[in-house]
Formats: structure tokens, sequence, C-alpha cells
């Protein structure tokens, strides 16, 4: 059972790969007039689609190990560590190639995918070791769970950020707050609203915004400048800037409860 649960892990990772290389390249063409900023949120949707998929597989087998209790089944112990072993090498090898793209979502879940079958890998060894030693079948459906609550507890996070992204949320690592603080205070606005920030993929992440001048409109020079500090500052390399130079006209988006 421990073998079929690592089987079952591997199959939804050669699956995992093809959805995420899918997505890299679905985000790579050009943007058309319907799909203005391209398909690059084909990323968010890969990465909420591979963590899904584990969380669906991981219950499967899970269920299948607590009947194996009930129903102890033969293990063959040498096959368990011949296949895990070999499942080692290749998991292993895997991953270190897929180690440089762990800053994007999408790549990071199939880094995430092959590095935790690495470790299944390992465990399901140690668990045919033991089935040979000792004889003792229930180790199997034993380790079959102990393996699928490793790959829950790694896969929680891709889960939970790839659906925070697929609702627009704003990115991890990126503090609306300080995003908020840093308009403001920049030449000449006096105030911030309807400020939003998302992501457009799993790295890259859009702002809209008013800004309320007094002064007057602050021209091209300013909306640079905020651009590329945007970029320096948060990575947001997608800004889109509304200029208010009325502070007593009252912008029916000016609330921050308002959408």
């Amino acid at each position: 059972m421990a073998l079929i649960s690592e089987a079952g892990h591997n199959f939804s990772d050669v699956l995992a790969l093809g959805v995420a290389w899918l997505a890299d390249a679905l985000a790579r063409r050009a943007p058309t007039p319907r799909f203005s900023y391209g398909l690059r949120g084909s990323s968010i949707l890969a990465a909420l689609f591979n963590g899904t998929l584990l969380l669906v597989a991981v219950g499967a087998l899970s269920w299948e190990a607590l009947r194996r209790f009930a129903d102890p089944q033969p293990v063959e112990g040498e096959l368990v560590m011949a296949i895990a072993g070999a499942g080692v090498v290749v998991n292993g090898v895997t991953a270190a190639l897929f180690a440089s793209g762990r800053g994007d979502l999408n790549l990071g879940g199939a880094y995430l995918h092959m590095a935790s079958d690495a470790v299944v890998s390992i465990g399901v060894t140690a668990a045919g070791l033991a089935v040979l030693l000792t004889g003792r079948l229930w180790l199997d459906p034993l380790v079959s769970l102990a393996v699928n609550a490793a790959i829950v507890l790694g896969t929680w996070g891709l889960l939970s950020e790839s659906f925070a992204m697929a609702m627009a949320a704003t990115p991890r690592g990126i503090e609306p707050a300080q995003v908020r603080a840093f308009l403001a205070a920049r030449p000449g606005v006096a105030a911030v609203h309807d400020l939003h920030i998302w992501p457009m993929s799993t790295t890259e992440t859009a702002l809209t915004c008013h800004l309320v001048t007094p002064g007057g409109r602050p021209g091209d020079i300013f909306l640079h400048d905020h651009c590329v500090e945007l970029d320096r500052r948060f990575a947001i390399r997608h800004p889109a800037v509304q200029i208010e130079t009325d502070p007593e006209f009252a912008c029916a988006l000016a609330p921050d409860e308002v959408v």
C-alpha cells in the first residue's frame, strides 16, 4: 500500500509537470484583444490544479490504507525496496532540475512535488525493509498514511497560496499598507484611494489606484518615476494610476469598501 501511495503520487507528479509546462508555455503567449494580459493567469490555475490533484489522490489512498488495517495483504519487501529506491534517485534528480524555479509558484509547485516524492521514496524503502525484517503487514498501511500526511503538510501551502492568487489576493511578500504609505508620500499627492494589488501570474503583479493631486496633473516624469519605484520597491511591474486634481470631488470609488 505504501508503494501504491508513492506510485499514485508519482503519477500525479507526471501530470503536474505536464500542467506546469503547459501553463508556462501559455503564459508566454502574446496578448490579444480578448486576453489583454495574455494568458499569464494560467500559471496560477496550474498551481491550484496541482495542489487540488494531490489532495484528492491522498484522500483516495488514505481510505484504501485504512481498509488494509482490517484486511492486511501480502507485501513483497524486496520489490518495494527496489522500486522505491529507484524512485529516490529519479525524483531527487528531477527536483534538482526544478530547484532554480522555486520563486515561481507554478514551477515551485513542480519542485515541491518532486522533492516530496524523493522523501516519500525514502520512507517507502524503509517500510519495505521493516516488513521484510519483521513480517508485520500493518506497517505497510501505516507508512502509507504517514506518507500521505507528509504530502498534505507539504502541499497545503501551495494550495492555499494558489487559491489566494486565483481570488486576486495581494501576493505574499507585498504589504498593502506599505504600498499605500509609499503612494501617499509621493510629491504632490494628498490622498490615495481605490488601491488594488493582485497577481497577473505567479511571477507578475499589477496595481491600480487613484491619486488625488490638488496642485494639478503631475506630468509624465512623475508617472515614470512612480512606475520605476513600484517595481524597485515592491516588484509591481504593471501599475495603472488615475489622477484626480479636485480634492472636493467625491469619487464613487473613494471608500475602501467599494469595489
